[in-house]
């Protein structure tokens, strides 16, 4: 069967009945390569009855093809570390990519292509890069709340969560500034599901991806000939390592969309996760009121119990006998940050919110070992200062309906935060 194929079948299958009760299920059938699980917010209970019963779950049948469930902590660590035994080639998702619309990414290499490549970007978001950035930042958060309609209802994603995200994603890529919500727009046809559910929708995505591509070849081509700066597409282009990306399109175009995802839908779903939790929380909100101070330690717990992206997956390069499981060379092996953020045995009351959280970096979001989420420091300011800016302004951001979550079992995402604001005073 194509992969084209597999996506559709995927598609049509998992739009059925949705099964609320994981227990329901013999555990040898349960399957968490189901978007619906995630935007009906039901995968929780999946995962607590798999770290429970069978952490490390081989999944036999799937409309991806089998694959390997890593549900604790610990075991999401190890796996992680060891590159040696357990790849990122040929990629971070469950499903193969296609065989005729492959676009390799840093982040689905191993070393040593993989270091090279990620050498080339980081200065990208380097320190001294953030100190950089934090006025501009505040500047734009200001504006941007600024402008929020005080007292009527709209839709917290699309106001705040993507305009803020996006206008740091323009300026990471030096990109033109009224075009930017182009970023947008190809980020999230990267990751929706809808976009697989015909051959028509699969070749309207890459025509997409194609217009991307050549957006970014022409500033690619410009910023060769410029003198070098500190944005992605010149640091890539003056690179030795890096400057004949160009030469291969596919490899470029992977790796745009590996920095647009990146730095967008992360940072995007944390903030609109920080307004749903603390609205499910309203005593964290009150304690956030009291002590602004919190805000840094809230910062990170809001990445841990959002968990931006759910999972990563790794191929083993060898057999591998695994916690007593035997994991065959070729098998996909999938990390699920989402379960191991929620591991009852490492993180104390693993299921709620609380922003005074002792030791609140712990948690496994970004990643660990050599791909470890890089821009992460850029997330985490652009949360924090949002929510220093948001303190001055207003006294709360009230959610007046239950969000709407994106359909995906890879990005942990909203679609709609419908709130209203209430000034200070």
């Amino acid at each position: 069967m194509t992969d084209a194929a597999q996506s559709m079948k995927h598609e049509s299958m998992i739009d059925g009945e949705v099964i609320a009760d994981p227990y329901a299920i013999p555990l040898d059938q349960i399957n968490m390569a189901q978007p619906t699980l995630f935007q009906n917010n039901l995968h929780g209970e999946y995962f607590r009855r798999l770290r429970e019963e069978d952490p490390i779950h081989y999944c036999k049948e799937s409309d991806v093809g089998p694959f390997w469930s890593i549900t604790k902590y610990d075991d999401i660590v190890k796996i992680d570390s060891n590159h040696k035994q357990f790849s990122s080639e040929p990629a971070i998702s469950i499903g193969n990519p296609a065989e005729d619309f492959t676009t390799p990414m840093f982040i689905a290499m191993d070393q040593p292509k993989h270091d090279v490549q990620r050498k080339a970007a980081n200065p990208g978001v380097a320190p001294a890069r953030l100190a950089d950035l934090e006025g501009l930042i505040r500047e734009r958060s200001g504006k941007i709340l600024d402008g929020l309609p005080v007292g009527e209802e709209f839709n917290w994603v699309e106001r705040v969560s993507i305009e803020l995200t996006t206008q740091m994603l323009a300026t990471l890529f030096d990109f033109p500034f009224e075009d930017r919500r182009l970023l947008t727009k190809w980020s999230d046809i990267v990751t929706d599901v809808n976009m697989f559910v015909s051959e028509e929708k699969i070749q309207e995505r890459r025509e997409i991806l194609r217009e991307c591509l050549a957006y970014f070849t022409r500033l690619w081509t410009e910023r060769a000939e410029q003198p070098p700066k500190f944005d992605f597409i010149s640091l890539l282009a003056h690179n030795p390592d890096t400057k004949d990306m160009v030469k291969t399109p596919m490899e470029l175009l992977g790796n745009l969309i590996l920095l647009i995802v990146g730095g967008n839908d992360t940072t995007r779903n944390s903030i609109s996760g920080g307004v749903v939790a603390l609205n499910q929380n309203p005593l964290e909100y009150d304690k956030l009121l009291a002590e602004p101070t919190l805000i840094p330690n809230m910062v990170s717990e809001i990445i841990r119990w959002q968990t931006p992206l759910a999972y990563m997956r790794r191929t083993a390069k060898e057999d591998v006998e695994f916690e007593g499981k035997q994991i065959k060379k070729g098998d996909k092996v999938v990390m699920w940050y989402v379960s191991g953020n929620r591991d009852e045995t490492k993180i104390e009351n693993a299921d709620s919110f609380l922003i005074d959280r002792a030791r609140a970096r712990q948690h496994m979001s970004f990643g660990f070992g050599i791909h470890r989420c890089m821009g992460n420091r850029v997330g985490e300011m652009q949360v924090r200062i949002l929510w220093e800016e948001i303190l001055k302004r207003f006294d709360r951001i009230e959610m007046v309906r239950d969000p709407v979550r994106v359909k995906s079992s890879f990005v942990m995402g909203y679609s709609e935060v419908m709130v209203r604001v209430k000034p200070k005073g």
